[in-house]
């Protein structure tokens, strides 16, 4: 048995595959079959979440064309490492343990992806993802912001 037919054994039983089919049923995606023991469901309706991709089990799900994936193979090799993952953390586990990722993200540095151990296994720029945290990427910015801007003060008066 190839790695990849392992892959999609260990995620089947261990729930993460028939959940990620089920959000897509839930989400009137298209199914195919995909490389490598991946399911890519495109067109999904669902309003969240709100990334162009993700995966849950060997399902890769997207709201966009099914030649979404298929003309981005970085991306879809991002997807595919989390599809590895579940089968690290033991299929559902995965869910919380991201979760906590994300935050951990947020605090650490102002976005949900680039302090993630998750996405950053999955390869950062592989996913779309900034490789430098929203935070820093604020405090690197040559123009302050329009609501950081501060307004001339009018002069003062001479004294007579």
């Amino acid at each position: 048995m190839d790695r990849w037919a392992l892959k999609t054994v260990v995620n089947v039983v261990n729930l993460s595959t028939p959940l990620g089919l089920m959000i897509a049923v839930a989400g009137r995606s298209r199914l195919r079959w995909g490389p490598r023991g991946l399911v890519l469901a495109s067109d999904y309706r669902l309003p969240v979440p709100t990334a162009p991709a993700f995966t849950v089990g060997n399902v890769v799900v997207s709201r966009r064309p099914s030649e979404f994936l298929d003309s981005r193979p970085a991306l879809l090799a991002h997807e595919e490492r989390h599809s590895w993952q579940y089968v690290f953390c033991l299929g559902l586990p995965m869910l919380p343990l991201y979760a906590l990722g994300a935050a951990w993200s947020y605090v650490r540095g102002g976005d949900v992806g680039v302090h993630n151990p998750f996405e950053r296994l999955a390869g950062l720029a592989d996913g779309g993802y900034p490789l430098v945290s929203a935070r820093e990427r604020r405090r690197l910015s040559p123009s302050p912001s329009p609501s950081r801007q501060q307004h001339p003060r009018p002069a003062r008066p001479a004294a007579p």
